[in-house]
């Protein structure tokens, strides 16, 4: 397949890129910085197009079966993970292709006995105040994105620790935060790429949100 990914360069975008390569997918690498770009590994499948993820044409979208959206931002442009989700989902609508693929936050995902959202707890400690408005704002991207019906999408969540790392087994659910047998909310960057790469060969999930964490 043909995939696009932004934010390429990224935690979660740079695993993804390696993994899709790895399973012989083409992969067009966005980033806005074209040095970082120069840091991913030569292949012959990779291009890669400096270019910000707001300059995609209709074109450019319509030349890859799957949009893979890993954009990471800072706290305080946050409300952007709303505004890239809102203009991918305008130009694909009606459309039977691309897929738009949503890499999305924790804080959506339900937690404790009375099912609370995770964002809550982050709220509740004045120490997360300075990344705050990111699990806010993704909380408002996934809100969006649950209104849209005529456009294939699929989000992925990670667990409360999302961190670079290698793939391992992997626990999947839907809208509650995963835990591991030794109590552990985690997801490695390796994970989520594998998790990311088969739905993408093998599509489970449309219009909806499932998460993913690391078994061990």
């Amino acid at each position: 397949m043909k995939i696009l990914i932004i934010g390429a360069t990224g935690m979660a975008g740079s695993a993804i890129t390696a993994a899709a390569l790895a399973n012989g997918h083409t992969v067009t690498a966005l980033s806005r910085s074209a040095e970082k770009l120069a840091q991913l590994p030569d292949h012959t499948n990779l291009t890669r197009m400096a270019k910000d993820a707001f300059s995609l044409t209709a074109t450019d979208l319509a030349a890859v079966d799957v949009v893979v959206d890993a954009m990471a931002t800072p706290p305080a442009q946050a409300y952007l993970h709303v505004d890239l989700a809102t203009k991918l989902v305008a130009e694909v609508r009606t459309k039977t292709s691309p897929r738009l693929v949503f890499i999305l936050g924790a804080g959506s995902l339900h937690t404790g006995a009375d099912h609370h959202l995770l964002v809550e707890d982050i709220a509740a400690d004045p120490a997360n105040a300075g990344f705050l408005a990111i699990p806010q704002n993704q909380l408002k991207e996934l809100t969006f994105l649950q209104t849209v019906d005529n456009v294939d999408w699929v989000g992925i969540s990670p667990a409360a620790d999302f961190h670079a790392g290698p793939a391992t087994t992997a626990l999947t659910g839907t809208d509650d935060l995963l835990v591991n047998a030794a109590g552990q909310s985690v997801t490695t960057a390796g994970t989520m790429a594998q998790a990311v790469l088969a739905e993408i060969e093998q599509p489970a999930h449309h219009q909806m949100r499932f998460t993913v964490a690391n078994a061990d």
